[in-house]
């Protein structure tokens, strides 16, 4: 039975073809009230009925008419309203004052050719850099999360730092804050009119994460440790890492990027209704 009092919010958004060569939507929305997922298909003459903007990521929808499956996880959807329009992202104003507040952290690594090396990244690669997502689907993901990560595990870094008793340079950890995700900005694309998010499939051709590129170049710059702490920073090869922190006798250093990393995904500004 079709709830027709029940708020959606959109957690993603896809067209694809049909075997018969027609457009089909699938939609993935999460109940607002109990935190249930439903999946949602739309076929072609609902898709035309409905404006693309309906399905921004983590705007609140209401669904008018459909037709669920037996466990009410599934529904064929024939109309939907929207409720609440989500911001996209971080603004302008605010993605820039993020990305100065990084580069005063650059501005802290003694290390000259470490520096150049970091701050040529971020100015190269700025546009891309201030508004790609930090995930598409887990954490920080909206226009600018990656930006807004990325700080988040840098404030982190700088007070773990006071209590490892100078065993670990800052510098690296700076370093890999700022690049452990770095990648992203060739792995994801973000519209910047919905909000929505997909994976780059010519990225995903070359490179198998964002981890993987990060730790090449890291490598390839003879940034040995940072590469290192970039491999290991998903903590478990079936989470994406490149090395597993359970299975590999890994030094101390490895891990810290890991939880840095795991307290900003977790207790950061880690969606769209965090920025205000």
């Amino acid at each position: 039975m079709l709830d027709l009092h029940a708020i959606y919010e959109i957690i993603t958004f896809a067209i694809g073809d049909t075997k018969a060569g027609s457009k089909m939507g699938k939609l993935q929305v999460r109940n607002m009230d109990n935190g249930t997922v439903l999946n949602c298909i739309l076929w072609e003459e609902t898709l035309n009925r409905l404006d693309s903007k309906l399905f921004r990521s983590s705007n609140q929808i209401r669904i008018n008419s459909g037709t669920y499956n037996e466990k009410y996880n599934n529904c064929l959807v024939s109309d939907i309203e929207l409720v609440k329009e989500a911001k996209l992202g971080l603004d302008e104003e605010q993605r820039e004052e993020i990305f100065n507040k990084i580069m005063t952290f650059v501005n802290e690594i003694e290390d000259k050719k470490l520096s150049e090396f970091v701050a040529g990244l971020l100015f190269e690669h700025e546009k891309e850099f201030k508004i790609t997502p930090a995930a598409k689907l887990m954490h920080h993901n909206y226009i600018g999360g990656l930006l807004e990560h990325t700080y988040e595990c840098l404030d982190i870094a700088k007070t773990v730092l006071t209590k490892c008793n100078g065993k670990i340079s800052s510098d690296i950890v700076y370093a890999a804050c700022i690049l452990h995700d770095f990648g992203k900005i060739f792995e994801y694309n973000v519209d910047l009119e919905t909000g929505l998010i997909e994976y780059n499939e010519e990225f995903r051709k070359d490179w198998r994460t964002h981890s993987q590129w990060g730790f090449s170049i890291c490598m390839n710059n003879g940034f040995k440790e940072i590469a290192k702490m970039i491999a290991a920073h998903h903590g478990r090869t079936d989470w994406g890492a490149l090395i597993d922190l359970n299975e590999k006798d890994a030094e101390p250093y490895m891990y810290i990027i890991h939880h840095i990393d795991d307290l900003s995904a977790k207790f950061g500004k880690i969606c769209i209704a965090d920025i205000g």
